[in-house]
């Protein structure tokens, strides 16, 4: 049995392409005092790795060239040489694009895949879930009554999003590219009002779902969307920025919005975060989202596609041609 992983060869311009990576086939390693050997089980793709390939400063060190592309991952342990780790233990941490990871023990956390499935760490009760908790409630500052805006509101954070937000007593409005997606967020979600961003226009739209205005708007995509959004700004209104999937692939046509002399004008607030700023708190947020899961008040859903590491690049191209449907996972 060999180890299979996928290194990063070159700093993608554009669409990120099979030749932007190198499958490489080598020996299972062994754990050292202090390592843990974990058979890849569930790889998390998400908006983020795409600037993860990108040399320049940003919230978290770029992949160095040549190395294994950086992913969140689920997996069983098959060897431990860390306390309080043994073999058929699930864990979850940054395992990388490959069928097996070496971690150190301080770098995983154990899971519990008795009662819900694998992915779902990789989704409402991972970074997705936790990046809507605490954007929402702690950035957002959400209070009950009022009106919330979710762009990309079908996808993993979107979708925890809106729920989160309606459990909260909101007036909730989503944002998706399909009817289906459409559909899904109001015969399922609950949410009351859906927009096809594709087939509508997005400012009249918003405007006659928003009468009172945009107290939260929770931005996924940048763009066009967000100057919608801003210009409905409400007094005091927040603007949560935790994506701009709209221009990952085409940093330089990136421009600011037009009117945000709005946020003057309306008193309002826009701020960017990371997951990562709540890590000492992640524990509050993952014993929330999994009362509310247990309890049947949100739902999580997955897009699990099969292939192994080798259709890493593939899959993870359909976040930004928006054929997934829910929270993209490869199995490894």
């Amino acid at each position: 049995m060999t180890r299979t992983s996928v290194h990063l060869v070159n700093r993608p311009s554009g669409m990120v392409e099979p030749s932007d990576f190198e499958v490489r086939e080598g020996d299972i390693p062994s754990p050292a005092e202090g390592e843990v050997l974990v058979k890849v089980s569930h790889i998390s793709l998400d908006p983020a790795m795409r600037g993860w390939m990108n040399e320049g400063k940003s919230y978290i060190a770029p992949v160095g060239l040549g190395d294994v592309m950086r992913a969140g991952a689920v997996g069983e342990v098959l060897e431990s040489g860390a306390a309080g780790f043994q073999k058929g233990d699930w864990v979850q941490g940054t395992l990388g694009v490959q069928t097996h990871a070496l971690v150190k023990g301080n770098e995983l956390t154990k899971v519990d895949t008795s009662s819900v499935p694998p992915e779902r760490y990789l989704s409402a009760l991972g970074m997705p879930g936790l990046t809507a908790y605490f954007g929402l409630l702690e950035v957002g500052a959400l209070k009950e009554g009022e009106t919330v805006v979710v762009s990309a509101a079908s996808g993993a954070v979107g979708a925890i999003v809106c729920q989160i937000a309606k459990l909260k007593g909101a007036r909730v409005v989503g944002l998706a590219g399909s009817e289906e997606k459409c559909a899904y967020l109001t015969d399922t979600l609950g949410i009351d009002a859906a927009i096809n961003y594709k087939t509508e226009n997005v400012t009249k739209a918003m405007a006659a779902a928003c009468p009172k205005g945009v107290d939260v708007y929770f931005d996924n995509v940048g763009g066009e969307i967000l100057e919608a959004a801003m210009s409905l700004l409400a007094r005091h209104g927040r603007i949560v920025i935790c994506g701009a999937i709209s221009g990952y692939n085409d940093f330089g046509a990136i421009r600011g919005p037009r009117n945000y002399m709005n946020l003057l004008v309306q008193h309002g607030r826009m701020e960017g975060f990371v997951v990562f700023d709540y890590h000492d708190r992640y524990g509050e947020g993952v014993a929330q989202l999994a009362k509310w899961l247990s309890e049947g008040k949100i739902e999580a859903k997955e897009d699990v596609r099969e292939g192994g590491v080798r259709r890493y690049v593939d899959t993870l191209n359909l976040l930004f041609s928006g054929e997934n449907f829910g929270k993209l996972v490869l199995k490894a």
